[in-house]
């Protein structure tokens, strides 16, 4: 990678620049970001996996220019225009506007009203009066008056078209343009089919709006963008056309001499007109998209981070589970799942109104519960959650037996997906559901990684950032979670093996087809045999995969296979067989860090050994909580200003937090009711996804169905 790139990186994200060209090295070798990030800390410098991830965000992005900066010097070459100054130029930009802006003058463009005055030959008129070669603009556009150009005065006309459009495409110019307008507000306005059409109440807000754009929030510019895309609003940047007029002539008269009065008159026309005709409204477009840039990243690391808590939500574990997907009319679908969330039964009982089989539903639920021996109880969150939490509750539940609440979003999605289909081909959508339900509880990650994030609700306005980079983010989000958290080789589904390091879905699908075949991986090594899985992918996975009951104890933890000799050198010196330094807090203690760095293994890789063998393939995740709701709460007419209730965090986005308190409609604590002073205040600091909190109802809107509470600290 090209140096300017990486100082480029370097300043950005606030690390040295041989950090960045050792990760674009290892890019290029074909690693992944959570190889690189938790097996080559020596050479990253310690760079945690956001880092690294971004690192690579911007290597591809710069991948991208060099591809684009090879198709500008083409065309521009192909014209006999490129220069050894402007191909320099080119060379060394980092970023896309600048690199556009050079490009501009030079790029293929449909017929303009500059190019149909050079077609009448005013263009050496319009380059003595651009260069201020001459006083007297009329006496000089007298000698154009011909066939093409009736007049003197129409002469100047062509003339100032193609200075406008010189004006128009010079880089300095419009960069000075992009610092007034960054500076200024923008103003959302209503059109008239916001008036008349119903959906555009939604966007009553922004009907008459302005705020500066240096301090917009992100949530409020794309609702803004959304209201324009769907012709409820309209958008413009208070930029002062006379004041942007006296800049542009002002640099241009510094660029060269103060012209004649006559001319001068001419020269700022011509500006006045690039300004209203050809810049305001592109650089307004460009601003708008640069700052639109801002709030998805900013939108989009909100999502990154919900999606991350989520994916790492506590698990129950391997524990027998009744999952319940809730309902009224329809009946709850109750499935009972064995310790590795296999289908033992499913049945649907009627507890609520209409049917009220009250007596029966119980009988049903306590001869499930014997049978299969169930030690945990899921509850989606959805309709009828909080009726079927409380007949739940009324039944004697075996020993040890908690009652969860259990998202529901995505389930739906999961449950028509081809995922869902493969596994359970026999059964129903609702059937499908209830298992997703109950599996959730179980192993969130192992269970969620099968459902579009984005069908997961935890995010802001997803469908209007850049779709790209919300891909990217979710899909190193994933990657990184279920990295971080190890999979069992042998119980894992081909969509959890396909997200760790290395794999992808060919691989896993060969890792599982092997693994039927011979029954269970009773060793790492035995993934050398899988079909297709060569030395670089055995590199990439080996050290995230877990194998339960391994001959070799450092199979079932984040040790890497590069690293084993290193282990069995420790024990060697203790005297003792390797698999008695797993776990032994006492004899790890007596390991001197520094007398087994060798090689490419430094401090930090024998550190990170010692610490995983004294707890071998520890989860990161914590255990998982019982919660309940408050018993007087059922609907939104129950609530009260003043009441105090225990609630679950559903979402969080720029503005606030919602939370579910046991009724149909979730609540919003906003920023401003968090207990923390500040503009820039980032609830996801504050609070966390699924996290049990208690608020203060502080405003009921029984017309809209809306909530407002404040956290209680």
């Amino acid at each position: 990678m090209k140096e300017i790139y990486i100082k480029f990186i370097a300043r950005k994200l606030e690390v040295k620049e041989w950090q960045v060209e050792n990760c674009t090295e290892l890019f290029a070798e074909g690693n992944t970001i959570p190889f690189i990030s938790r097996y080559r800390k020596e050479r990253t410098g310690g760079l945690d996996d956001a880092q690294v991830a971004e690192i690579k965000h911007w290597t591809d992005v710069f991948d991208d220019m060099e591809k684009r900066k090879a198709t500008v010097i083409e065309t521009i070459e192909a014209q006999g225009k490129l220069t050894d100054e402007l191909k320099a130029r080119i060379d060394n930009c980092v970023e896309a506007s600048e690199l556009e802006d050079l490009y501009l003058p030079y790029r293929p463009k449909r017929r303009t009203r500059a190019a149909i005055a050079k077609e009448a030959g005013l263009e050496p008129l319009a380059d003595k009066m651009y260069e201020v070669a001459l006083s007297d603009p009329r006496k000089e556009a007298e000698k154009y008056v011909g066939e093409k150009v009736k007049s003197a005065e129409e002469a100047l006309a062509f003339a100032r078209d193609i200075i406008a459009e010189r004006v128009s495409e010079t880089a300095a110019f419009r960069e000075a343009l992009r610092h007034i307008y960054r500076t200024r507000r923008i103003v959302s306005k209503a059109t008239k089919a916001a008036q008349t059409d119903p959906e555009g109440m939604k966007f009553r807000t922004y009907f008459d709006y302005a705020e500066p754009l240096s301090r917009i929030a992100s949530h409020r510019l794309l609702a803004m963008l959304r209201g324009q895309n769907a012709g409820f609003l309209t958008l413009k940047i208070d930029a002062d056309p006379e004041k942007c007029g006296n800049k542009l002539y002002y640099d241009f008269c510094q660029a060269r001499k103060y012209p004649s009065e006559a001319l001068g008159k001419q020269i700022r026309a011509a500006i006045d007109d690039a300004y209203e005709r050809l810049l305001s409204p592109s650089i307004t477009n460009e601003i708008l998209k640069e700052f639109k840039e801002k709030a998805d990243i900013e939108s989009v690391s909100v999502f990154g981070e919900n999606l991350r808590q989520l994916l790492l939500a506590p698990p129950v574990g391997q524990k027998r589970t009744m999952a319940i997907d809730p309902g009224f009319r329809n009946g709850c679908k109750i499935c009972c799942l064995d310790e590795s969330g296999n289908l033992l039964c499913h049945e649907i009982i009627y507890p609520h109104p209409p049917q009220n089989e009250k007596v029966k539903s119980i009988m049903a639920v306590e001869r499930m519960l014997e049978a299969y021996g169930i030690q945990a109880i899921a509850i989606g969150n959805g309709t009828a959650s909080r009726e079927t939490e409380d007949f739940i509750r009324r039944i004697e539940l075996p020993e040890g037996c908690k009652v969860y609440m259990v998202s529901e979003d995505g389930a739906s999605i999961y449950s028509a997906s081809q995922a869902a289909r493969d596994e359970f081909p026999d059964e129903d959508v609702t059937t499908r559901g209830a298992v997703s339900i109950g599996r959730r509880l179980m192993d969130p990650l192992a269970e969620l990684v099968k459902i579009d994030p984005k069908s997961l609700g935890v995010g802001q306005y997803q469908y209007d950032v850049d779709q790209n980079l919300l891909r990217e983010k979710l899909d190193n989000t994933v990657v990184i979670c279920v990295n971080s958290v190890g999979v069992n080789l042998n119980t894992a589904s081909t969509y959890l093996l396909s997200y760790v390091s290395g794999i992808g879905p060919a691989l896993a699908g060969n890792i599982v087809d092997y693994r039927t075949e011979i029954g269970g991986f009773s060793s790492r090594e035995q993934l050398r045999k899988v079909p297709r899985l060569g030395a670089k992918a055995f590199e990439q996975c080996a050290g995230f995969l877990r194998i339960h009951g391994a001959e070799n104890p450092l199979d079932n933890s984040a040790v890497h296979p590069e690293c084993y000799h290193i282990v069995d050198k420790m024990a060697k010196d203790l005297g003792v067989e390797t698999k008695d330094l797993v776990g032994n807090k006492d004899l790890l203690s007596k390991i001197k860090a520094d007398a087994y760095v060798e090689g490419d293994f430094g401090l930090p890789t024998i550190q990170d050994i010692l610490k995983e063998l004294s707890k071998p393939g520890r989860d990161p995740r914590e255990a998982a909580q019982e919660f309940s709701f408050s018993d007087d709460i059922h609907t939104i007419e129950d609530l009260k200003e003043g009441m105090e209730l225990p609630g679950i965090v559903t979402n969080i986005t720029n503005f606030g937090a919602f939370v579910d308190i046991g009724i149909h409609e979730n609540g919003l604590v906003h920023v401003s009711q968090m207990g923390v002073r500040g503009r820039d205040v980032d609830p996801s600091k504050i609070l966390k996804l699924h996290q049990h909190i208690k608020v203060h109802v502080i405003g009921v809107d029984l017309e809209r169905k809306r909530i407002s509470l404040r956290l209680i600290k």
